[in-house]
């Protein structure tokens, strides 16, 4: 995951960065649910470098000046999408929102051209878990131009920090929790770290060396989810991802996959069931 290695970066390299909170102080942008704000002066003292800001559910996000308003709302939306798939302004699994808001996970927005580093150099104490994502990699409709990262990386910070923290014994990321477990069935096999190659019989290949065993079962759980919820399905997808996933598609993930379908879609856990849009509450 690259927040791991970026994270290390923070405080080694010198920020060039001005500190530009000020140009937006008199943002107001959003819907009735969701409102983007300048950063204030008091959260400026907290987060360096940071122009823009909103909240969902209590997990903040922030942005550097460059970031697009509505693409700042998108990834706010999606997130709240996935805390409130029914839409109905009630988190629909409090457990895993209480362990974000314990953990105080925040998701960090920037524009393309602007170093990790300046963004982030400075994270404020007890704020060091959170998930980046770049403006560029922001796509408004799913699969047009290309694949939305917002469903990604929102969904990175909600199982890593939220259902492994709730369920440990479940969705934990370590070796013998259920969700690993399964994963190792679909890799063909226990591996501690990325093999030189997977048996021919496994359908998750997931093959960054940089990531570990923690790691592989959050890549895993995004891309059974997704795939569960219609996300890889669109034209083209399953050619850009089979060398990592196979199981593009919800009944490929049912029929193959049982361990990870029973667990994702076990009514205990409240995970969504309907893929965001981006428009929360707005449909």
């Amino acid at each position: 995951m690259r927040n791991v290695f970026l994270l290390l970066l923070l405080i080694s390299i010198s920020c060039h960065y001005y500190d530009n909170y000020e140009n937006c102080l008199d943002l107001e942008y959003g819907t009735e649910y969701i409102k983007i704000t300048g950063v204030s002066k008091s959260e400026k003292n907290y987060f360096k470098y940071f122009c823009k800001t909103t909240e969902v559910f209590g997990i903040k996000i922030y942005a550097t000046e460059g970031v697009k308003n509505e693409k700042l709302l998108h990834a706010a939306s999606v997130m709240a999408e996935y805390l409130d798939n029914d839409e109905n302004g009630l988190v629909d699994n409090q457990k895993v929102l209480d362990k974000l808001i314990d953990k105080k996970v925040w998701l960090l927005v920037i524009e393309e051209g602007l170093d990790f580093d300046d963004a982030a150099r400075n994270p404020p104490v007890n704020y060091h878990h959170f998930q980046d994502l770049y403006n560029e990699e922001i796509s408004l409709i799913n699969g047009s131009p290309r694949f939305d990262a917002t469903l990604e990386e929102v969904l990175h910070v909600i199982t890593q920090h939220g259902y492994a923290e709730a369920y440990p014994d479940i969705f934990g990321e370590n070796k013998d929790s259920e969700v690993a477990k399964a994963m190792d069935i679909a890799r063909g096999g226990y591996f501690k770290n990325v093999p030189n190659s997977y048996p021919t019989n496994a359908w998750y290949t997931y093959n960054d060396q940089s990531c570990d065993y923690s790691c592989q079962i959050t890549e895993y759980t995004y891309w059974a989810l997704t795939s569960i919820l219609g996300a890889q399905e669109y034209s083209g997808r399953l050619n850009q991802i089979k060398n990592e996933w196979r199981l593009n598609t919800k009944d490929k993930v049912e029929n193959t996959d049982i361990a990870i379908y029973g667990l994702l879609t076990n009514q205990e856990y409240k995970f969504p069931t309907k893929l965001p849009n981006g428009k929360y509450r707005l449909d």
